[in-house]
């Protein structure tokens, strides 16, 4: 590469690591020579050359051989801390006080926070889409609420920071938070067949069943066979995610051998469940008992009272917060945190019927 050609993609480096600094991308020390590297897709030496030119200009500090530079604020400025979007499940989660507690405290810890244009429901939940999407984002680090496996993998590939909100994220180098459902999970089962029942159905979105059952679904699977109850499709049933394709497999569910209790996925696919069932006649805990997975403020208001698995979002809003308090430090944080589940037993539960 000549001399010219090798100043100019050098001067393209600074620029680009100029612009980031800017928009509060990192704070604290700058990334080392080989991350930096493999980002801009240009060589270590293009890089070290780039940061001696911001190091020049008073933007960087050099701390010592060995070690990564200082990042220095600009005089007069608000720095910002990181730039961070939160990449929602779906949209209307934005009506939610979690959604909300969450970007108000990442705010006031000085990040700039904003709620990305697409949702996971927009673009199919398909990785390949998820990706195009990002990179056309400016943002220095991402949350990612209930992203499915695929989804995860590739943020954990990435060399930009996420943190996953629930989701498909076990075993992957990625940091994370979410509740620990599946004791409270056996629980409620158990729970169940203690009642009489054994057609025991599960209701989740698609990403959970497909290609194979999850580790939610498949722990609840697990659990029906310790219990003796065979498993199929008949316990984890198809059908098309929108409002109308569930009304659609629940008919089908509901039409031969319809399930005695259902374990259902969020609170809104719970009432959307529950009201479909009643307008055709399945009471619960009448005809058919009702668990969802997932605590909500309106089951206060519900009677019966619904029969749920209770978990604190507080604890994780705060590992959020601290994961960006250290990304912003410098520090390479993947770690997973979890917070218990506990089953709270319910009104909408009730003994199988013929077996009260």
């Amino acid at each position: 590469m000549s001399a010219l050609r090798l100043a100019r993609v050098t001067e393209q480096a600074a620029a680009h690591l100029r612009e980031e600094l800017g928009k509060g991308r990192w704070m604290g020390l700058m990334p080392g020579r080989r991350v930096l590297a493999r980002e801009l897709g240009v060589s270590q030496s293009t890089v070290q050359g780039a940061l001696d030119i911001l190091e020049a200009e008073g933007s960087l500090t050099a701390e010592g051989a060995g070690r990564r530079r200082r990042i220095n604020a600009r005089p007069g400025s608000k720095a910002v801390r990181l730039t961070i979007r939160i990449l929602l499940y779906d949209k209307r989660e934005l009506a939610r006080f979690e959604s909300r507690n969450l970007r108000y405290l990442l705010q006031q810890a000085g990040h700039a926070v904003d709620y990305a244009e697409k949702d996971l429901q927009e673009l199919g939940m398909d990785a390949g889409r998820v990706a195009a999407f990002v990179r056309r984002q400016p943002a220095a680090a991402w949350v990612v609420n209930a992203g499915s496996r695929e989804v995860l993998e590739w943020f954990s590939s990435q060399p930009m920071p996420a943190f996953a909100l629930f989701g498909g994220k076990a075993g992957l180098p990625i940091a994370g938070a979410s509740p620990r459902k599946i004791p409270a999970l056996t629980g409620a089962v158990r729970r169940l067949v203690s009642l009489g029942h054994r057609r025991i159905g599960m209701i989740v979105h698609g990403e959970w069943r497909k290609p194979a059952p999850g580790i939610f679904p498949q722990a609840f699977l697990d659990e029906l066979e310790a219990q003796g109850i065979p498993t199929g499709r008949y316990n984890l049933p198809d059908w098309e995610d929108s409002p109308e394709g569930l009304c659609r497999g629940l008919d089908s569910l509901f039409a031969i051998t319809p399930p005695t209790a259902l374990v259902i996925s969020e609170p809104k696919l719970f009432v959307a469940v529950r009201d479909h069932l009643a307008q055709r006649g399945f009471v619960a805990p009448r005809d058919v008992s009702l668990v969802c997975d997932d605590p909500d403020p309106i089951f206060d208001w519900c009677r019966p009272s619904v029969a749920h698995i209770a978990w604190s979002h507080e604890p994780i809003v705060r590992r959020v917060v601290r994961w960006a308090e250290n990304v912003a430090m410098g520090k390479d944080d993947r770690r997973q945190s979890f917070t218990v589940g506990k089953f709270v037993d319910g009104g909408t539960v009730g003994p199988a019927a013929g077996k009260a």
